[in-house]
């Protein structure tokens, strides 16, 4: 059985890769798992079909057979459980990858996000000028911290995992703010994740949506 992701009508981003369905895309690409995916509309996001997938009306979802899953690091995660590719087979790199996801997503992502809402949701509040300076400084003291674990190496612990997936998913979202640029280190890494085939495969199947 195939498994069905959902996934934006049309992206706000215009199909940059930023949207989340693109890391459950390339996490499916990586382990070689052929999926079909469901667009749908932000109008179709906040009715009864789709909230019965995600309580929050977002995306994307992962149904197959009898499961349905929401929320991209518990769908890459079961994903990588469930495909050989993604998870190391020694049980303590195992653990650590696992680790790095959720450091991805909540020890990383927060503040970039943050950045997002304040120049996008909260530009016109008088509070942003003050505030966007404390963002970006946040955002630097993890870069930094991760900048320094990096090092020289390719990936987080060793080979590539659904770790450096995930990290290197939430880091391209800063490209745009030009931080990045402080940290040639990480435009390293982030450029190693893209330059992955399956990374690739994702991010032109997601393009075409918003292109066509």
């Amino acid at each position: 059985m195939t498994p069905t992701i959902t996934a934006f009508e049309r992206s706000p981003d215009g199909g940059k890769g930023l949207a989340r369905d693109t890391r459950v895309r390339w996490a499916l690409e990586e382990v070689g798992q052929p999926y079909e995916v469901r667009l749908v509309s932000f109008q179709a996001m906040k009715e009864p079909a789709h909230l019965a997938l995600h309580p929050f009306g977002q995306i994307p979802t992962y149904e197959h057979g009898d499961l349905a899953l929401f929320e991209t690091g518990s769908i890459v995660l079961h994903i990588a459980e469930h495909h050989a590719g993604l998870l190391p087979r020694d049980a303590n790199a195992r653990a650590r990858a696992i680790s790095w996801m959720f450091a991805a997503v909540n020890t990383v992502e927060p503040p970039i996000l943050e950045l997002a809402t304040a120049r996008i949701l909260e530009s016109d509040k008088p509070w942003t000028r003050e505030r966007l300076p404390l963002v970006m400084d946040r955002i630097r003291d993890r870069l930094k911290q991760l900048s320094a674990h990096l090092d020289d190496a390719d990936w987080l612990d060793g080979t590539f995992s659904a770790g450096d997936l995930m990290m290197v998913s939430v880091l391209l979202r800063l490209r745009a703010s030009g931080i990045l640029d402080e940290f040639p280190g990480l435009s390293a890494y982030i450029a190693r994740g893209e330059a992955r085939p399956a990374y690739k495969r994702a991010f032109e199947a997601q393009l075409a949506v918003n292109t066509r």
